[in-house]
């Protein structure tokens, strides 16, 4: 049976995923724990194939010193019916392998995680690419009826994307009391907070922490508010503090930067803590495509 509608609307963007692995790898490595041991020293990219305007979810590299042992993995969040998606996903798999081999770093062994709410939606005919799905592919499944009864934290967090709001208070708190005690437990408070504020993005700061069983302080102190939206934490008791947000973007924007594209000159920097708020939240999304110096240079001169 294919599965044609998820169960509820779906929101999730790509800068949510990019912030759960920027800094974070080893948070994908319980999805992939038949796969890796462990992700010791993986980096994560969300490289742009020039050739043509290809934008990858996310590419996490090994050490280069172990990149002809150990597997690169390629993600793919794919949250709705699609039915090129499994000849898309073919045809960019390869054309990364090739942008790989020209940039001096060849891919010997590579999976694919995709991240999907079933993997019986629409995807398109399986049969052109079999040997592509058997060999290469690990989905992980957000679906109530799809999710493993030995799902890791992340993967049930993911799950909220999907539930119906009145369902999100009982499975955020079940969630948090499962990794109660332990290392995880700031760290999913976080997660669970960026997804709350990825999918319900313009609703009030009581909203979203009724949904997730979080307190006003503990939402507005997290890692994930200030990150994602540059926010600090009197913008969650008073919501008129432009001035503060734009202080924050800034920062964080330079912060991504730096760890993009390297060092700032100080006219760029200059640059970046003038532009508003809306032209700094334009940036933080450009800058995913990036590549050199040049690309920011390029962009200011636009605005």
């Amino acid at each position: 049976m294919i599965w044609t509608d998820p169960p509820a609307p779906v929101v999730a963007s790509d800068k949510l995923f990019f912030w759960l692995f920027q800094e974070r790898t080893e948070r994908l490595q319980p999805l992939l724990a038949t796969l890796l041991a462990d992700m010791a020293g993986y980096t994560f990219t969300a490289p742009v194939i020039k050739e043509r305007e290809v934008r990858l979810d996310g590419l996490f590299l090994p050490p280069p010193e172990q990149l002809q042992d150990k597997p690169a993995i390629i993600l793919e969040a794919q949250m709705a019916a699609d039915p090129e998606f499994l000849l898309r996903l073919y045809n960019e798999s390869s054309l990364l392998l090739r942008h790989q081999y020209r940039q001096g770093q060849p891919l010997r062994h590579w999976r694919v995680l995709v991240i999907c709410p079933s993997r019986q939606l629409n995807f398109g005919d399986p049969v052109p690419v079999a040997e592509f799905l058997r060999e290469r592919l690990i989905w992980i499944e957000l679906a109530p009826d799809r999710m493993p009864a030995d799902a890791p934290p992340l993967q049930r967090a993911l799950g909220l994307l999907l539930l119906p709001e009145e369902q999100l208070p009982a499975t955020a708190a079940a969630i948090q009391q499962r990794v109660a005690g332990t290392a995880l437990c700031d760290e999913m408070a976080d997660v669970i907070a960026a997804i709350l504020l990825t999918r319900f993005n313009g609703r009030s700061v009581t909203d979203i922490c009724a949904m997730g069983g979080i307190t006003v302080d503990d939402f507005t102190n997290s890692v994930a508010y200030r990150e994602i939206y540059g926010l600090g934490q009197q913008e969650g008791r008073q919501e008129g503090r432009q001035e503060g947000r734009q202080a924050e973007a800034s920062s964080l924007t330079q912060r991504l930067l730096l760890r993009r594209i390297g060092p700032l000159a100080t006219e760029q920097q200059a640059r970046i803590q003038a532009l508003p708020l809306a032209d700094l939240e334009a940036l933080a999304d450009a800058l995913l495509d990036f590549q050199t110096a040049a690309d920011l240079t390029a962009w200011l001169v636009q605005h």
